[in-house]
């Protein structure tokens, strides 16, 4: 098979790939290919794998324009990583023949006969940095029974909230967990999301944490994502240490920890700290061991009470700080300090309708990287829409459309300790995504309204 690459003088170049059999060439005698046709072979020694051209690029680099847009530029893909970004001028013409394959992202869009072509922007794939979307059963009946007037005691009696997820998790064999997974994962997946965290957390045992580790991790098997593990142990106390949660914190300190860290189930460990969670100092018991098995931490905190966990999570360097609607404007130059990234979590200040919003203007004067997530779980935010909740952070937190796209993927990259995607640089992870959008800040002003034209995981087309 060879591919015959038409050149014509478009605002880079402009590529048309037609994919022909050898023997129907050879059959048409009066077909013959004249100078605007180049042959490309699939031999060994291309400088590239895939060019993609004839885009506009949101790179999200910190090059003072707005969503670090470049100028007009072709994306040169190899081995998976962005290889280089060139300049739309006569010099990529030469480019082409150093390509395997090559791209013009304009005839991804349908096309008005005799209009300019219209170019994509190519933005970073999306990074959801916040998730617990492994889980059994969900909890649509208890949502029916808030509205029909039960309160949050009158649905615990009933075995419901936390400690109902908990029980339908522990009933819930791999399969069971991995199928419901899939299915959440592939939606946000669907709008362009390339690498997801996956908290454990409803397990509350080691054999149900274990397990939930290991479908999350398992996703990567199935869909075209990344996936990083934060182990959440320390999310609600179970039955069996009801009245006990320091012996809990032990449990988690002496046995679940080290065997998760032993297996390299997770990338990071997480504490619910909080009034209706775990104390500071029992947050902080849990951050020693996690530091002792050299597992990064993050954590909830903030969410319901100024509990001062984000001034502990700093002081251990954590890589983000979550929820944060009460976090103190005196507590942010520690963040800004120990450049822990604030992850702001839309979804759930929408759910539980809260009134109490985080404080985006102080977290934006000190200069303290905002990221934005789904908070994807049963209870506070079934939020399938990374897309969704780049639109409630600009309606509900006022932040810009820039810095709500900047939140989903440099920042939320860097809230996963991720130094190799979140931007399009030479260097990084090829994951890509191509819209069909006239401006960025579409993606945010529209209430979940677009779907990428093309995604790219690790340069593959998927």
């Amino acid at each position: 098979m060879h591919k015959y690459t038409e050149l014509e003088n478009l605002h880079c170049v402009s590529v048309k790939i037609l994919e022909k059999p050898d023997k129907e060439l050879d059959d048409q005698s009066n077909e013959k290919p004249d100078k605007r046709w180049l042959r490309v072979e699939h031999v060994m020694g291309y400088q590239y794998d895939t060019l993609i051209y004839n885009v506009r690029i949101a790179s999200m680099q910190d090059n003072e324009l707005s969503y670090g847009e470049l100028p007009p530029h072709a994306i040169a893909i190899k081995d998976g990583k962005i290889a280089a970004l060139l300049p739309c001028d006569d010099s990529l013409d030469d480019v082409f023949e150093q390509a395997k394959s090559a791209i013009d992202a304009t005839t991804l869009i349908p096309q008005n006969e005799g209009s300019t072509p219209k170019h994509p922007w190519l933005l970073p794939g999306f990074i959801d940095c916040h998730t617990h979307l492994v889980y059994g059963g969900n909890r649509a009946e208890e949502f029916e029974m808030r509205l029909q007037g039960a309160s949050y005691v009158d649905i615990a009696q009933r075995g419901g909230g936390i400690k109902g997820t908990v029980e339908k998790t522990r009933r819930s064999d791999e399969n069971t967990l991995l199928h419901t997974a899939i299915k959440r994962a592939k939606r946000l997946c669907e709008e362009g999301v390339t690498t997801i965290e996956v908290k454990s957390g409803y397990g509350l045992d080691l054999d149900t944490e274990v397990r939930m580790l290991r479908v999350a991790k398992s996703l990567e098997q199935h869909l075209p994502v990344s996936i990083k593990t934060t182990y959440l142990g320390a999310h609600a106390l179970p039955n069996e240490f009801a009245d006990d949660s320091e012996g809990y914190i032990d449990f988690i300190c002496n046995e679940a920890l080290p065997h998760i860290a032993s297996q390299n189930l997770a990338d990071a460990v997480d504490v619910f700290c909080e009034t209706i969670g775990f104390s500071t100092s029992q947050t902080e018991r849990v951050f020693s061991c996690a530091q002792q098995h050299g597992l990064p931490i993050k954590a909830h905190v903030e969410q319901l009470s100024d509990s001062k966990g984000a001034v502990l999570a700093a002081k251990y360097g954590a890589l983000s700080v979550d929820h944060i609607e009460y976090l103190a404007d005196s507590d942010i130059p520690l963040l800004a300090q120990s450049g822990t990234v604030a992850v702001l979590l839309p979804g759930a200040f929408y759910y539980l309708s809260e009134v109490q919003k985080p404080p985006v203007d102080a977290l934006r004067a000190h200069n303290v990287p905002m990221a934005l997530a789904t908070d994807f779980n049963p209870g506070s935010s079934p939020l399938a829409s990374i897309l969704t909740a780049i639109n409630m952070g600009c309606v509900l937190f006022q932040l810009t459309p820039e810095e709500a796209l900047r939140g989903a993927t440099a920042h939320a990259a860097s809230a996963l300790g991720l130094h190799d995607r979140g931007v399009i640089e030479a260097g990084k992870l090829a994951d890509l995504t191509l819209w069909d959008i006239e401006t960025p800040a579409e993606l945010a002003y529209c209430i979940n309204g677009h779907r990428p034209i093309a995604v790219f995981k690790e340069g593959k087309h998927v």
